[in-house]
């Protein structure tokens, strides 16, 4: 995504023909639905709905730049109401920023800042590291693990809350894995939403549901009185729709999901600059387990990188993992058992296997985190003039005890020196020495204020985990749950969390901040005055009518399936509560009408307003987008297709098990 897209620029190429042409069939279309719309007031709200459908699928701005500029053209039809033959605007100036304290919005920034404060604990990073190594760190085992669990989560708690909670978890595997972001967190995300569906309290539709119901049976003869749904009515339901939703990415999930080359080509970049510079070519991280009778055992540390060119991080003797200062003592004995992070190319690391007959774990499994790229990695430092270190070598310095630094190659003027040559460590330091090393970027942090050393990488996670948090931070977000089940209002429940993060100090405030998407908020705020116009202003109504309308003498499974598309729309435009309050009362009556359930129906609207999958209006995949790196035609590609089996799937579930 280019960085015009991501500040919401227009620039000249991104209005190409084909957005051109886009826009004379929206602007013809608008026309068009002027001429059918019963009021005037009808046909504005359906040109500025279309011009954000426009705006949103072809991205001629940013997605939040699109929503607030929507939201503005709403405002101020309060003052052109005149002009466009209207006695006042489609939205009362006075809520037109409601949207931003809103239930929704107050709620997916609170979520936000306690998945932050549960990450801060390294919490988050077992979780990962727990998937990881069930599931490897090939896509078609990590897909399911993580969007089943997330699917589950989701059957008991906000979909958006379950989002936002495995949100840090997945860029932890995405950066211990080397997929990309953008090909888990869709998974993910579709599957927080489908989760939803799986009981009476996993989405707000179908909390809402029952009270409809019994606001409806005040209205119906007795006979037609319906019973209100139980907690695991829709389990059947909600199961096979969260398994379709795997089973879609893991069979489809290569052609449908987005893949960024970018972040290929600048590690690749990254390699390729330490080649030139260092004379290091290619080289990975790699765990290794020492069995017996191995050559290898009886080594020292020092032994071993001296025989066989590579570079010891991590060391295991059943101890515990031991990295970083004052953790690997070059005298440290090897025996058979011991398991090593050590650094090599593929070529000789697989060379070495074969010789010594160590076994070469295919991923990182005990060290995957503390080894992870947000832990560690290659970083750059000159030796200042009038640094102590001059004229010492790190032999004497015992740099990778004293520094947790692990010397790869010295670079200084024509002349490399790398680990590969050997004798790297021998060589005593001169001045304006640039050194390649290997390190935790906890210990390079703590370099960074010492004198004798002047940091090049400066650009570096800079993550201060703090486990002894733990324990507060779980106690407030149980807190958050527990009031959720006491029907305390959403927001109000999970700012309790959040709040109690900062105040126990989980998080500071301004963490607390930084944790919030601001794009996030602004593109839902922004939308939500749409959703009221397009309520208000009997648009929704008028929409409904037609549709029932169109299809009202066809068979009961076929107006069924025509409510949940039309729910399906409505999901995409509003907000899934009001599309629930408008429709459900409609579908009972077209139910009666037809001698349909008309329980049934109303839950095929309840069920139908989580269908949503095509644009990122939904919190859920508004909340993945800026992470993921997402644009509006990845969610069209991969959610229309799963638009479409969430359709075939709910319709066949209901009609089948209900």
């Amino acid at each position: 995504m280019s960085a015009e897209k991501e500040q919401g620029a227009v620039s000249p190429e991104l209005l190409n023909s084909g957005q051109m042409i886009a826009a004379a069939i929206f602007l013809l279309l608008a026309l068009f639905m002027a001429t059918v719309v019963p009021t005037l007031e009808i046909a504005w709200v359906t040109a500025i709905l279309l011009l954000t459908i426009y705006l949103f699928a072809f991205e001629v701005v940013g997605v939040d730049v699109a929503a607030t500029t929507v939201m503005v053209l709403l405002g101020l039809t309060s003052i052109l109401a005149p002009l466009m033959g209207l006695e006042q605007g489609l939205v009362d100036a006075k809520h037109l920023f409601d949207g931003f304290a809103s239930n929704a919005v107050i709620s997916i920034i609170a979520v936000m800042i306690i998945g932050a404060g549960l990450d801060k604990t390294g919490l988050m990073g077992k979780v990962a590291n727990f998937i990881l190594k069930i599931g490897g760190t090939t896509e078609g085992r990590i897909i399911p693990i993580i969007s089943g669990t997330v699917g589950f989560i989701s059957s008991f708690m906000q979909n958006v809350g379950a989002a936002a909670l495995f949100l840090p978890v997945v860029s932890r595997i995405s950066a211990r894995s080397g997929l990309p972001m953008s090909r888990l967190l869709m998974p993910m995300g579709f599957t927080a939403i489908l989760g939803g569906t799986m009981t009476m309290i996993g989405s707000s539709p179908l909390i809402l549901l029952n009270d409809l119901i019994l606001t409806s049976n005040k209205t119906l003869p007795e006979v037609q009185q319906m019973d209100t749904w139980g907690l695991f009515s829709v389990t059947p339901i909600g199961v096979a729709l969260v398994a379709t939703g795997i089973l879609y990415f893991v069979l489809a999930g290569r052609f449908v999901l987005p893949s960024h080359r970018g972040e290929k080509s600048e590690a690749s970049g990254l390699m390729e600059y330490f080649d030139q510079t260092y004379g290091v070519e290619a080289f990975d991280l790699y765990e290794l387990e020492i069995p017996h009778q191995s050559p290898v055992c009886g080594l020292s540390v020092d032994e071993l990188e001296r025989l066989y060119r590579m570079r010891v991080i991590g060391v295991n003797k059943g101890d515990g993992v031991r990295v970083g200062t004052d953790a690997i003592d070059r005298n440290l004995g090897i025996e058979a058992g011991t398991l090593l992070g050590v650094l090599s190319s593929a070529a000789e690391i697989t060379n070495f296997a074969e010789k010594t007959g160590v076994v070469l774990k295919p991923v990182l499994d005990l060290f995957a985190d503390a080894l992870s790229a947000s832990k560690s990695g290659i970083a750059e430092i000159v030796i200042p003039p009038g640094s102590s270190l001059i004229g010492k070598s790190a032999r004497d310095l015992w740099m990778r005890k004293s520094y947790g630094l692990s010397l790869l190659a010295i670079h200084r003027g024509n002349e490399i020196i790398n680990y590969k040559k050997g004798g790297v460590r021998d060589v005593p330091l001169k001045s304006s020495d640039t050194l390649m090393v290997h390190t935790l970027w906890s210990d390079l942090a703590r370099i960074a204020r010492d004198k004798n050393f002047l940091l090049i990488t400066t650009e570096y996670p800079h993550e201060e985990l703090r486990p002894h948090k733990l324990l507060p931070a779980l106690i407030f977000f149980v807190t958050a749950l527990v009031l959720i089940f006491m029907d305390v209002r959403l927001s109000v429940a999970l700012l309790t969390g959040a709040m109690g993060m900062v105040l126990s100090r989980v998080l500071t405030i301004e963490e607390a901040y930084q944790a919030v998407s601001w794009k996030t908020v602004f593109l839902l705020a922004s939308l939500i005055p749409l959703g009221l116009a397009v309520e208000t202003s009997g648009t929704a109504k008028w929409i409904a009518t037609e549709v029932v309308d169109l299809v009202g003498g066809a068979a009961p499974w076929v107006i069924q399936g025509a409510i949940a598309v039309l729910a399906t729309f409505f999901t995409l435009v509003m907000s899934n509560v009001g599309a629930t309050v408008l429709l459900v009362p409609l579908a009972v009556n077209i139910a009666i009408q037809v001698g349909a359930d008309p329980a049934v129906f109303a839950l095929t609207v309840a069920i139908a307003t989580s269908n949503s999958f095509l644009i990122p209006t939904h919190q859920v995949n508004a909340l993945i987008m800026a992470p993921g790196g997402y644009r509006v035609p990845d969610y069209m590609k991969a959610g229309g297709i799963m638009t479409l089996l969430f359709l075939i799937t709910a319709m066949l579930m209901m009609n089948l098990t209900l």
